[in-house]
């Protein structure tokens, strides 16, 4: 294997963090290729546990090297609390260990404004932004009037262009939201800080994943968020603002299609996701509150208690399709240790037709009513395996089910969130 990507095959919060972090054990290089510090990953080591927003998780290993892509949004406040965050916890951090692409797009303290004021104008419409600027900083870059890593490195260039940028938003901010408008000296003067210690992490990273594949190293591509967030196949508008199945490493790390060997798709054995819109299997009963309570449903970078569901086949599929997955990671298996009873939805009842796909519109999704099989639970905590065979026999039965009906094989399971609560099922 040279080049694999791991992604998520839900809404988010299926364990990335957790499994790049054990992956990246075998891997050269780690590579973040999509979103930003709107993300977060939980890594425990030992009795550590790190929390990662923005740098690879493959940084928590001494000797392999992390690379934010360019399809990264990039805020450089973020980045470097972070960078200290993880100092404090015995983290080096390094030009050696950690590059930056000179392409990403900066966020700027004008896209937090405005995406804090424009969700609050949408009020009860509102999509549920983390508001770190994610979206306004896509959107700028689709405007082609956002402003580049690569910008900062350059004095003067910056300048004029911050110049023109934080007119053209304050006057959105004040003149059309009647909030007060930025200062320019002061933001020039805080990236102006930002450009001399970022400078030496700066490079075209585009070469640097290039070579390393062509050298036959292991590299591991990181994505963020989760395959019904993307911003053409996810749950749209409740989605974010990037492409996270694996189709965004192509454009969001400068490498071509045929580079990448295998695909794994990290799916929880139940189903989650945060905010609005429809969720065909949610639970808003007591099985779904201990769900939640047991797997400590709630999220690294809000804080907002996750909405809970039993596991939904159909995002699995077409999770699978979309990302041409090789082999499904499934997370959290032990969380569901205890229930006489688990259903998983094998299809989707919508206008008295069976389909086995996600539909494009709300409307339609909304409608859908998820057709369900049965499968009996297990008893045994298994926190403990550390083999397949330690699996109680109706877990493996709820595991094979996932492998039927998607089609696609299960590589890893996962019963904590330990590295050592990982067992290898079948090659990725």
């Amino acid at each position: 294997m040279s080049a694999y990507v791991v992604l998520g095959a839900q809404w988010g919060d299926e364990g990335k963090g957790k499994m790049t972090d054990y992956l990246a054990e075998n891997a050269d290089v780690v590579v973040r290729y999509q979103g930003g510090n709107n993300a977060g990953h939980t890594v425990e080591v030992g009795e550590k546990q790190y929390k990662l927003h923005l740098i690879p998780s493959g940084i928590l290993y001494g000797n392999k090297l992390n690379i934010i892509g360019n399809g990264v949004v990039l805020d450089p406040k973020a980045l470097f609390e972070e960078m200290e965050y993880l100092k404090e916890l015995g983290v080096e951090i390094t030009p050696k260990n950690l590059l930056i692409s000179d392409r990403a797009q900066l966020i700027m303290p004008y896209h937090r404004v405005l995406d804090g004021i424009k969700e609050r104008a949408r009020g009860s419409k509102d999509i549920g932004t983390t508001g770190k600027g994610i979206g306004p900083c896509y959107t700028d870059k689709m405007e082609r009037s956002g402003i580049r890593v690569c910008d900062l490195m350059h004095t003067e260039v910056f300048k004029e262009k911050l110049e023109e940028n934080v007119k053209d938003k304050n006057d959105i901010i004040t003149k059309i939201y009647r909030e007060e408008a930025l200062d320019f000296d002061s933001v020039f003067e805080e990236y102006m800080n930002y450009a001399e210690k970022m400078r030496e992490y700066v490079t075209e990273t585009s070469v640097v994943v290039y070579d390393s594949i062509k050298a036959k190293k292991e590299v591991l591509f990181e994505g963020a968020q989760g395959t019904l967030l993307d911003i053409d196949y996810g749950t749209y508008p409740y989605v974010t603002s990037s492409n996270t199945i694996a189709g965004g490493v192509c454009t969001g790390a400068g490498v071509g299609p045929t580079m990448i060997t295998n695909a794994v798709g990290i799916a929880k054995a139940y189903t989650t996701r945060v905010g609005k819109g429809p969720f065909p299997t949610e639970l808003s009963d007591k099985t779904g509150e201990w769900i939640r309570e047991k797997g400590h449903e709630y999220g690294v970078t809000t804080g907002r208690a996750r909405r809970c569901g039993w596991l939904d086949l159909v995002i699995l599929k077409t999770a699978a399709r979309v990302s041409g997955l090789t082999s499904f990671a499934v997370t959290k298996i032990d969380t569901l240790a205890g229930l006489d009873t688990l259903k998983v939805c094998i299809g989707y009842n919508f206008n008295g037709k069976v389909i086995d796909y996600v539909p494009a519109s709300l409307e339609d999704l909304a409608k859908c009513e998820p057709i369900y099989e049965e499968v009996k639970g297990w008893d045994e905590s298994i926190e403990n395996a550390r083999s397949y065979e330690d699996l109680p026999e109706n877990a493996k039965i709820y595991l094979k089910k996932i492998e039927e009906f998607t089609g696609t094989k299960i590589s890893i399971v996962s019963v904590g969130p330990k590295r050592d609560q990982t067992m290898n099922v079948n090659e990725l």
